[in-house]
């Protein structure tokens, strides 16, 4: 039995979701999301979206749980949006953008200029005395974990000084150095 599956989803007020033909689309403030299901049955009754299986085989239990989850993630980021934060730790890292071409700084020879899709916003924090910090926004959480991901791949943190980009309130794991 999967207990996110069977979890109703809350639809907001000012949200539609449309069904019909294998794809689900959600239109909110911010945007419009679409996601194709096969396998699992996706019902709106009473202001809940409900995501049923019609029999208990591994394929329709696994699915179960992951569309629910889609689901509400579609909801969530067309009424609140979804935010990553990005921070360049080590000497010398910068970060600027011009609309949506982001500037990183990371201590190669040339500047790593990267083109955002327009979906996302982006913004770049500067403080004198702290690290500098890009800010993603936008209702697709998986684009803004994809665009992070590739984000944070350019110099990943080390874990000897730590030095690289990391999520905000992410944890390295530190490592001792050589003992003489």
């Amino acid at each position: 039995m999967s207990r996110i599956g069977n979890n109703p989803i809350v639809i907001p007020e000012g949200i539609t979701v449309d069904i019909n033909d294998g794809k689900v689309t959600v239109k909110g403030k911010l945007g419009e999301l679409t996601q194709d299901f096969d396998t699992v049955d996706i019902k709106v009754e009473d202001g809940n979206i409900l995501v049923t299986r019609s029999s208990d085989s591994k394929d329709q239990k696994a699915k179960h749980g992951l569309y629910r989850s889609l689901m509400h993630n579609m909801v969530e980021g067309v009424s609140k949006g979804w935010t990553k934060e990005l921070e360049l730790v080590g000497v010398g890292y910068r970060a600027s953008n011009q609309g949506q071409k982001l500037d990183l700084a990371l201590g190669f020879s040339h500047n790593i200029v990267l083109n955002i899709a327009p979906e996302v916003k982006i913004e770049t924090i500067s403080e004198k005395g702290k690290n500098p910090i890009v800010k993603l926004t936008s209702f697709d959480k998986q684009l803004v974990g994809q665009v992070a991901a590739k984000i944070r791949g350019f110099r990943k943190p080390e874990p000897y000084k730590g030095k690289g980009i990391k999520f905000v309130g992410e944890e390295i794991r530190r490592k001792a150095g050589k003992s003489a």
